[in-house]
Parts: structure tokens; sequence; C-alpha cells
């Protein structure tokens, strides 16, 4: 089944709740939440994004996909993991190092929170094979980081199609989300491919129906 994590780095703040409650309806499946902290990427989202991830922490169930664009990504699992969010991915181009990653992979899941590794769209699936096992998740980047509205990368889905090959050849079971440009024919496209977790921002809440948009990316 897949899934749609709604990203709602665009949203104006006196929106804001009323648009939580209506992708509620609309039936998304998760909150995604980018926390930018204009060092790894231009943009700092820190305050917005920790403001919105505690209103929808008292508002909803449905669960928070965190997805940290931060050099400082240990800072970052501390500050959210007592939101208890559903999924923390973090960027294996800012942990660098295999001890560094691995150590961020075990302390998400020691406070039961699924773990995820994030690629951009310049970084191969070579680089991120050895740690597969540990995670639940990987979201591969469609789009450059920290910017929103722009236009999926098909290259990205060549990858998207070989790490779906790769985890199947070996029997693992974990989701691969795509997160940039995702609309309804590029959903299409990425589903093909192999993801099962859909990020889309401007497709539904420029939408004239959130439920419409939803239902078009889950089907």
């Amino acid at each position: 089944m897949n899934k749609v994590s709604t990203s709602i780095l665009t949203l104006e703040k006196e929106d804001a709740v009323k648009t939580f409650y209506d992708l509620e309806v609309a039936h998304t499946d998760m909150f995604h939440i980018d926390i930018m902290d204009g060092k790894f990427v231009e943009k700092d989202t820190t305050e917005l994004m920790k403001d919105y991830s505690l209103t929808l922490s008292h508002i909803t169930n449905l669960g928070l996909d965190v997805h940290l664009m931060v050099e400082n990504v240990e800072e970052f699992i501390d500050e959210y993991v007592d939101l208890e969010p559903e999924y923390i991915s973090f960027h294996i181009e800012a942990t660098k190092t295999k001890e560094r990653t691995l150590e961020n992979i075990q302390t998400i899941k020691d406070n039961g929170i699924k773990a995820a590794i994030a690629i951009s769209p310049d970084t191969s699936i070579e680089e991120i094979k050895e740690y597969i096992p540990y995670v639940h998740m990987i979201l591969v980047m469609t789009v450059i980081p920290g910017k929103g509205g722009q236009k999926l990368i098909p290259e990205t889905l060549e990858k998207v199609a070989n790490l779906k090959k790769y985890i199947t050849e070996n029997n693992y079971d974990i989701d691969i989300e795509v997160d940039g440009g995702i609309n309804g024919e590029t959903a299409e496209k990425a589903k093909e491919a192999g993801a099962n977790v859909l990020v889309a921002g401007s497709f539904i809440l420029n939408a004239t129906s959130f439920k419409e948009a939803v239902e078009t990316l889950k089907k």
C-alpha cells in the first residue's frame, strides 16, 4: 500500500491549524517535517518546523515524518525524539563517517522511532548499501534539497529502481520514500520504479481538493 507524506514546508502560519485538520480528513498518512538549518542547505526552517511539530503533536494522531537537512544531526535527533515521530531521516552527506551514521541510526531506534537515511540526487546507492539492514526506510531526494516547488530530476528514479532491485534481491523489508517534484504524473513513475512512500507539498496544498490529490497519489 502506498503512503502519502504531506510536506507542510510552504504553509502560511495563519492557515496552518485548519490545513492540518483538512489534511487529516483527506487521509494523508503522515506530515512531512522539513527541518533545514541554514548550513546544510541555505534555508533555515528550524523554528517554524518546531512550532508546527509541537502543534501537530497536540492535535493529531497521525505520524510525523521528520526529515533532517542539517549538519548537526545529533542535536536535532535529541530535539525531536520527545515528539515521538514515526520516522526520523537524516542525510548520509551530513554524517560522513560510518561510526557516526550507525550511532545516529541506533539513537533513533533506541527511542522507538523508525530510522531512515536520506540521500541527495548526487549520492549513489552504493554509499548506503551497508546501512540498509539497520534502517526502516531510505529517502531518495528527487530534487536538490532545500527548496520547494522544484521539478523531479528523472535520473533519480533510476536510483529508486536500482535500490528497489537491491532490496528485493536481499529480502529486506524497508520502505522507499521519494521527495521532490511529486505530482499525479511523477508519482506514477516513482511507484513504477519502486517507491511506496510519496512526499508531496505543492501538488496537495495547491489542489482544489486535498482528498482527491491524496487519493491520486495513493492509487
